[in-house]
């Protein structure tokens, strides 16, 4: 009786350490890197990137983002916005069902935009301005009157309701509260079960999809955030593909592209990682010094020799693949032309010989503790601006002191990476308008506290302007300024880095990263 219970109990345990993490019979397998906090597709209290990817799979929107960061239709087949800018309709597609069999109609988006509309989710406050009791929304009123058409009226013209439309999954009428548990949409894959323990979720194909069926039939998203055990998992074929693998560094990937069983694919990205400069803080208030340090660094060699590679250098804050990008004034590796400007700012070698510095105190270079990378480039770029006289002093706070130091401006230069936010021009507004200078009591983006009244000017306008002619016109000059005046210096763009097994075909990825692609992966026998 002993030995059959000893015999039991193995095999209860074998099954805890190995169920969850073994791969689900014939499922191919995800990676992720960081934790999957909800399957709620809409009513979380804080969004996160990883939460999003697993949403992309299940659920649509009505809205989407296309290849140069333009809004169009996804479950809206047709988009017209009235003259007046208060008014937009939307067309439903034909032959949309949700994974249950129901058909989509209009009563179900007007069911998940007055939810998201009226509540407190993270989702719905960016359909209101203000905060607080001064807090008012954007919507006057959605209606749907008819099964294939929904009416959006705003309480003044918006040009942000395309953009904050794009995560906000649409999900059947009063099915919310189920939705926790047990997301039901119209994407591509249909929910089967998530582990919240393991952080695993399970999906697969729905046969029914609008926009067809996916080849590959079962999906098991798995989160692996340790480098070392994406590492081992990859080149033990467990994982099929990791997309993004924000864990591996460069060093890593090239050690992974050796394996000859496993492909590595770089694809430009938009995340971009950039220098935000102090403007209000002498030296860095003389725009001479500002260009002085882009052009005294060597964007070139780091990409090369640091990132391996799998990176772009940066002209700008928003992607090259922007309907609004526009280079502006560019800086090459130039440290004689960063000496020059030193000596125009008044800021002269005190010995001609280019041996000694030229400020009497260090230029105070801040990034989070945390980034391990971060704290790589921080001493090439030290060395770089060293070598045209400006001496700088690396400190590396804990991440929240850090963003509380930026916010109250106690820094001078500040390493940091945008995510995802920089993939829309309005952007501009957030990190450079006078209005959006941080103060004791307000927390805001411009935390190189530039002030410029033309640009002002031109951002009110630009996010105003429903036209993209006219707002390409406006984004050029806005690019121009900031290029010119340099309160931030962009370094480089991010590639986006998928590995994956030899069998596994048509991996495209867009630079925005999504998981959009995954639809229409194949796998060869």
């Amino acid at each position: 009786m002993r030995i059959a219970r000893l015999v039991i109990l193995l095999l209860f345990v074998s099954f805890l350490v190995l169920g969850g993490c073994r791969r689900k019979s014939n499922a191919f397998v995800i990676a992720l890197g960081d934790n999957i906090r909800t399957i709620d597709p809409i009513g979380s209290p804080s969004v996160d990137a990883a939460s999003e990817r697993v949403r992309t799979l299940i659920f649509n929107s009505l809205v989407k983002k296309n290849e140069k960061f333009d809004y169009v239709g996804e479950l809206a087949s047709d988009i017209v916005r009235s003259p007046d800018g208060m008014t937009f309709t939307f067309t439903l597609r034909d032959g949309v069902k949700f994974h249950d069999g129901r058909p989509l109609t209009s009563a179900d988006a007007k069911y998940t935009l007055d939810l998201v509309f009226t509540s407190s989710f993270a989702k719905s406050a960016s359909f209101f301005e203000g905060s607080g009791d001064t807090k008012t929304s954007y919507i006057k009123s959605v209606e749907a009157p008819d099964q294939k058409t929904l009416v959006v009226t705003l309480t003044k013209p918006w040009v942000g309701l395309l953009s904050n439309l794009v995560p906000v999954s649409i999900i059947p009428k009063d099915s919310y509260e189920s939705q926790k548990e047990h997301p039901l949409g119209t994407g591509p894959f249909k929910f089967i079960h998530y582990d919240n323990a393991q952080q695993v979720v399970d999906v697969e194909a729905f046969p029914e999809y609008w926009d067809g069926p996916s080849k590959i039939q079962t999906v098991r998203v798995r989160v692996i955030s340790d480098m070392n055990a994406l590492q081992a998992e990859l080149g033990a074929g467990r994982v099929d593909i990791a997309p993004m693998p924000t864990s591996l560094s460069p060093d890593a990937v090239k050690l992974l592209e050796k394996n000859p069983s496993l492909q590595v694919k770089a694809f430009n990205g938009s995340n971009v990682v950039l220098l935000t400069i102090n403007t209000s803080a002498p030296p860095l208030d003389n725009v001479k010094v500002r260009q002085a340090i882009a052009y005294a660094i060597d964007r070139e060699n780091l990409v090369k020799n640091l990132l391996l590679g799998y990176g772009k250098v940066a002209h700008s804050i928003i992607p090259e693949e922007s309907w609004a990008y526009t280079a502006g004034q560019t800086y090459s590796y130039d440290p004689a032309m960063a000496k020059k400007l030193l000596d125009e700012a008044g800021f002269k070698d005190p010995d001609g010989e280019g041996t000694k510095m030229r400020f009497d105190k260090p230029v105070v270079y801040k990034l989070s503790g945390s980034s391990i990378s971060g704290r790589q480039y921080a001493g090439v770029i030290q060395n770089y601006l060293k070598e045209v006289g400006i001496p700088v002093e690396i400190q590396t706070p804990e991440q929240n002191t850090l963003f509380d130091e930026l916010r109250r401006g106690n820094f001078q230069i500040a390493y940091s990476q945008w995510v995802g936010g920089n993939q829309d021009p309005i952007f501009y507004k957030d990190l450079f308008a006078t209005s959006e200078i941080p103060s004791q009591t307000r927390t805001s983006r411009n935390r190189s506290r530039f002030s410029n009244k033309e640009l002002d000017a031109l951002l009110d306008e630009a996010v105003n302007t429903f036209d993209r002619g006219r707002g390409r016109e406006l984004y050029t000059k806005i690019q121009e300024i900031v290029s010119r005046e340099t309160p931030v210096f962009p370094m480089w763009y991010q590639s986006n880095i998928v590995i994956a097994k030899k069998t596994v075909g048509n991996i495209n990825v867009n630079a925005s990263g999504d998981w959009g692609f995954v639809k229409d992966l194949t796998v060869a026998p």
